[in-house]
């Protein structure tokens, strides 16, 4: 356990207006207030989010301060609290949530504190932890259990997205469909798998990420490329259409193939963040079709959490097969274009240890 910490770190910056980012040397150490812990990371998980980031994209470029310490995915360990944090204790190894409420608001103060009105995320709006150090409120803590190894540990964030999406709609027993299985569409095959599906189709356009699905436990992979696959999957659910429609993609014309698909009565679960708007039929793809539909924002705070540990203990999940990398820090501009080139899927670093 670290006794002294330094006043510079190591980190990753988002630091000009071009694609990339900065590896620096000598940043300052995060301070915290009396509400705030300090945690020296260990493992930290390359987001999607991160990708938009790093390659400067109009969504990044309007949201993102430049010099901001990019990151929100990890795992580490306490090495200092602040005067009036009582929930976490020093040398603790812990992950956190990366939306930090204002808690006050009538979101957070009713336990929607995912969808606070004022919500700064770690990594975008205050800095994040691809660093040696982050600083986080102790609401936003969360202990990690010992028997959760640490590269599965630094992406329990993006997990989280994964199980918030495959159980708001509830998928046990019914025939569902994944659409998008990157990253957190193939975290949802194996959360759907374990949450007793009845029936898993998935699509997408690439057949590495259509094979990693069938390993984890799809029933049916069809690539989206192929004018037949709404047949073949309208087909796979006795003509009815899938019961739950998990919408990871974004893309206009998934969601819409989707949306047709859906069964009447169906519900769809949209987690996938489209580029640009996006037009429906509403009367013959929602209305007419009495659908329910749920936009699923990050994490519920804290069940959402509670699930996660509760899947990964029981060893229901597989996720080896999506974390595809795992390297050192400096090593972060290769990790970007591997996620780029399509070689890796997940990737997570390892933090090297401070030296005081």
């Amino acid at each position: 356990m670290i006794t002294q910490i330094s006043k510079t770190m190591k980190a990753i910056k988002k630091t000009h207006n071009t694609v990339g980012m900065t590896f620096q040397q000598d940043v300052p150490v995060p301070q915290i207030g009396p509400n705030d812990v300090l945690i020296a990371v260990t493992h930290a998980g390359i987001c999607g989010t991160d990708r938009h980031i790093y390659e400067w994209d109009a969504w990044s470029s309007s949201r993102v301060a430049l010099n901001t310490t990019i990151g929100h995915e990890f795992v580490g360990k306490t090495v200092k609290i602040g005067s009036a944090v009582t929930r976490v204790s020093l040398g603790q190894r812990v992950s956190a949530e990366g939306h930090i409420g204002c808690g006050t608001c009538q979101p957070c103060r009713t336990g929607n504190g995912h969808i606070c009105n004022s919500v700064d995320i770690l990594g975008i709006d205050t800095h994040g932890c691809f660093a040696q150090f982050v600083a986080v409120p102790q609401e936003n803590v969360w202990p990690v259990h010992p028997s959760i190894p640490n590269e599965i540990a630094a992406i329990m964030d993006a997990l989280g997205n994964a199980v918030h999406t495959v159980m708001a709609p509830g998928v046990s027993g019914k025939e569902i469909l994944i659409t998008g299985v990157g990253i957190i569409g193939l975290m949802a095959v194996t959360v759907a798998k374990a949450a007793g599906a009845g029936k898993i189709i998935v699509t997408d356009t690439d057949d590495k990420r259509l094979a990693i699905a069938k390993e984890l436990g799809a029933d049916l992979a069809l690539n989206a490329l192929d004018d037949q696959w709404t047949q073949q999957a309208r087909a796979a659910t006795g003509d009815q259409g899938p019961s739950v429609l998990l919408e990871m993609s974004g893309q206009p014309t998934a969601i819409k193939d989707g949306f047709n698909l859906l069964r009447n009565g169906g519900t769809v679960a949209m987690l996938g963040i489209p580029s640009k708007e996006v037009s429906f039929d509403l009367a013959n793809q929602i209305i007419f079709k009495g659908a329910t539909i749920l936009g699923i924002n990050g994490r519920k705070m804290f069940n959402t959490w509670y699930q996660m540990q509760n899947f990964l203990l029981s060893g229901r999940l597989n996720l080896k097969p999506i974390i595809t990398h795992q390297i050192k820090m400096q090593d972060f501009d290769q990790g970007f274009k591997m996620i780029q080139s399509g070689q890796a899927i997940k990737v997570v670093m390892e933090i090297p240890q401070h030296q005081s």
